[in-house]
């Protein structure tokens, strides 16, 4: 990947509906050229699909956490299957590091967030959780 692939990507995560023949021209490179290195990164894996991105206004209404596991030596399949199972869990992160497992989880109130949480942490395998709610969102550069 180089410089050109690392710009295709940075416009089409600020607008991945942004049109080949804008991002062409945005570029300064012929819309052939910006074609044929679309069909590369997808090819490859660079670019592994196009999707939304929910702003504040529709975000406002889900409270969003992190809960920070440690786990049992061995139970990180087991709580995989477990975890993939509750709606309110929206990514899950392995680390290095004093934690085992980084959640992102996602909830309509506080009541479904605090019944989520412990649902988590009585799951068999966890040796404990700490769980950090999301107040506001200050930026967000992730693509």
């Amino acid at each position: 990947m180089d410089d050109t692939d690392r710009a295709i990507i940075a416009h089409l995560g600020q607008d991945a509906r942004m049109s080949v023949a804008v991002l062409a021209r945005r570029l300064k490179l012929a819309r052939s050229t910006v074609q044929a290195r679309l069909e590369r990164l997808e090819t490859t894996g660079a670019i592994a699909g196009y999707t939304l991105r929910l702003g504040e206004a529709a975000r406002v209404t889900r409270i969003r956490a992190t809960c920070l596991l440690t786990i049992e030596p061995r139970a990180q399949a087991a709580i995989l299957g477990r975890l993939k199972a509750l709606p309110a869990v929206e990514k899950v992160h392995s680390t290095s590091g004093r934690v085992d497992l980084l959640l992102q989880l996602g909830c309509a109130s506080t009541v479904e967030l605090d019944e989520v949480l412990d649902r988590i942490g009585n799951l068999t395998g966890v040796r404990s959780s700490e769980s950090l709610v999301h107040l506001s969102t200050k930026f967000d550069r992730a693509i």
